[in-house]
Protein backbone atom coordinates (compact mmCIF):
# COMPACT_ATOMS: atom_id res chain seq x y z
CA UNK A 1 0.00 0.00 0.00
CA UNK A 2 1.42 3.62 -1.40
CA UNK A 3 1.43 6.24 1.85
CA UNK A 4 2.93 9.55 1.44
CA UNK A 5 3.44 11.12 5.31
CA UNK A 6 4.70 14.68 5.03
CA UNK A 7 5.93 16.81 8.20
CA UNK A 8 8.02 19.26 8.98
CA UNK A 9 5.35 22.28 8.95
CA UNK A 10 5.18 24.84 11.00
CA UNK A 11 4.65 28.84 11.96
CA UNK A 12 7.88 31.10 11.03
CA UNK A 13 8.25 34.96 10.58
CA UNK A 14 8.81 36.30 7.07
CA UNK A 15 12.42 35.77 5.87
CA UNK A 16 12.92 32.78 7.65
CA UNK A 17 13.48 28.88 6.50
CA UNK A 18 11.33 25.55 7.10
CA UNK A 19 12.17 22.39 5.56
CA UNK A 20 9.50 20.07 4.84
CA UNK A 21 9.87 16.13 4.39
CA UNK A 22 7.41 13.32 2.92
CA UNK A 23 8.24 10.05 3.59
CA UNK A 24 6.87 7.25 0.63
CA UNK A 25 6.51 3.56 1.70
CA UNK A 26 6.00 0.91 -1.00
CA UNK A 27 7.45 1.02 -4.25
CA UNK A 28 9.23 4.11 -5.52
CA UNK A 29 7.28 6.65 -7.94
CA UNK A 30 8.62 8.01 -11.27
CA UNK A 31 8.18 11.81 -10.24
CA UNK A 32 7.40 13.91 -7.03
CA UNK A 33 5.85 16.64 -5.95
CA UNK A 34 4.85 19.61 -3.91
CA UNK A 35 1.93 21.08 -4.20
CA UNK A 36 0.26 23.61 -1.87
CA UNK A 37 -3.36 24.87 -1.08
CA UNK A 38 -4.77 27.82 0.45
CA UNK A 39 -8.88 28.01 1.51
CA UNK A 40 -10.78 29.27 -1.08
CA UNK A 41 -8.31 28.81 -3.72
CA UNK A 42 -6.77 25.94 -6.40
CA UNK A 43 -4.04 23.86 -5.05
CA UNK A 44 -0.74 24.95 -6.86
CA UNK A 45 1.62 23.31 -8.19
CA UNK A 46 5.32 24.07 -6.24
CA UNK A 47 8.39 21.89 -7.33
CA UNK A 48 8.78 18.58 -8.84
CA UNK A 49 11.50 15.95 -8.83
CA UNK A 50 12.76 12.74 -10.54
CA UNK A 51 13.67 9.81 -9.17
CA UNK A 52 15.94 8.91 -11.42
CA UNK A 53 17.40 12.38 -11.76
CA UNK A 54 16.69 14.85 -14.79
CA UNK A 55 15.21 18.41 -14.32
CA UNK A 56 13.31 20.11 -11.53
CA UNK A 57 10.89 22.16 -12.11
CA UNK A 58 9.87 25.02 -9.87
CA UNK A 59 6.67 27.58 -9.62
CA UNK A 60 7.60 30.97 -10.84
CA UNK A 61 6.42 32.41 -7.31
CA UNK A 62 8.92 30.18 -5.79
CA UNK A 63 12.13 30.07 -7.81
CA UNK A 64 15.22 30.75 -6.21
CA UNK A 65 13.90 30.21 -2.56
CA UNK A 66 12.66 26.42 -2.50
CA UNK A 67 14.68 23.79 -3.30
CA UNK A 68 13.47 20.42 -3.79
CA UNK A 69 15.53 17.32 -3.14
CA UNK A 70 15.58 13.11 -2.54
CA UNK A 71 17.01 10.65 -0.66
CA UNK A 72 16.97 7.76 -2.46
CA UNK A 73 17.55 4.98 -0.03
CA UNK A 74 15.75 6.68 2.54
CA UNK A 75 12.19 7.04 -0.19
CA UNK A 76 11.68 10.60 1.40
CA UNK A 77 11.20 14.06 -0.82
CA UNK A 78 12.64 17.32 0.70
CA UNK A 79 11.03 20.81 0.18
CA UNK A 80 13.87 23.30 1.46
CA UNK A 81 11.77 26.75 1.73
CA UNK A 82 14.04 29.38 2.05
CA UNK A 83 12.90 33.58 2.47
CA UNK A 84 9.69 32.25 3.54
CA UNK A 85 6.68 35.05 2.47
CA UNK A 86 3.34 35.36 4.03
CA UNK A 87 1.73 34.77 0.67
CA UNK A 88 3.71 31.14 1.24
CA UNK A 89 1.59 30.32 3.98
CA UNK A 90 -0.93 27.21 2.43
CA UNK A 91 -1.42 23.49 3.21
CA UNK A 92 1.48 21.81 1.24
CA UNK A 93 0.90 18.26 -0.09
CA UNK A 94 3.37 15.42 -1.36
CA UNK A 95 2.27 13.72 -4.40
CA UNK A 96 3.55 11.07 -6.84
CA UNK A 97 2.88 9.87 -10.23
CA UNK A 98 4.69 7.25 -13.01
CA UNK A 99 3.36 8.94 -16.12
CA UNK A 100 6.34 10.18 -18.40
CA UNK A 101 6.56 13.54 -18.08
CA UNK A 102 9.22 15.40 -20.40
CA UNK A 103 7.89 19.29 -19.73
CA UNK A 104 6.78 21.31 -16.61
CA UNK A 105 3.10 21.34 -18.14
CA UNK A 106 2.86 17.60 -17.51
CA UNK A 107 4.79 17.91 -13.90
CA UNK A 108 2.52 20.93 -13.03
CA UNK A 109 -0.93 19.00 -13.18
CA UNK A 110 -2.06 18.07 -10.02
CA UNK A 111 -4.82 15.48 -12.04
CA UNK A 112 -1.81 13.36 -13.33
CA UNK A 113 -0.66 12.31 -9.61
CA UNK A 114 -2.19 9.55 -8.29
CA UNK A 115 -0.95 9.35 -4.71
CA UNK A 116 -1.28 12.26 -2.00
CA UNK A 117 -0.31 12.45 1.71
CA UNK A 118 -2.23 14.17 3.63
CA UNK A 119 -0.83 17.27 4.08
CA UNK A 120 0.90 19.65 6.22
CA UNK A 121 0.30 23.34 7.19
CA UNK A 122 2.87 26.28 7.11
CA UNK A 123 2.16 29.70 8.44
CA UNK A 124 4.69 32.49 7.43
CA UNK A 125 4.10 35.58 9.81
CA UNK A 126 5.04 39.11 8.58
Amino acid sequence: QVQLVESGGGLVQAGGSLRLSCAASGRPFRTYAWFRQVPGKEREFVASIKWNGGTDYYADSVKGRFTISRDNPKNTVYLQMNNLKPEDTAVYNCAAQNKFCSAYGCFATRANYDYWGQGTQVTVSS
